[in-house]
């Protein structure tokens, strides 16, 4: 009885084992999902960034004063 005992606490905790894997598998899987979203806005920030960067020519901001001065 007793090495049945032992066997049967094996394979709960077999299978408590398997559910966490498989949970946490999902949670890696939706958090590349989001990484991956992520990037594709940033490439597009950045893209966007450029374009507005190119488009003020060679005016130089730096020491331009705010509009409210």
């Amino acid at each position: 009885m007793i090495d049945e005992d032992r066997l049967i606490d094996i394979e709960l905790k077999l299978t408590y084992q398997e559910d966490t894997v498989d949970t946490l598998n999902k949670i890696v899987y939706q958090q590349q999902r989001k990484i991956d979203e992520l990037e594709k806005l940033l490439t597009t920030l950045a893209r966007q960034l450029n374009e507005n960067a190119s488009n003020l020519g060679e005016r130089d901001i730096t020491n331009e004063k705010p509009p409210h001065y």
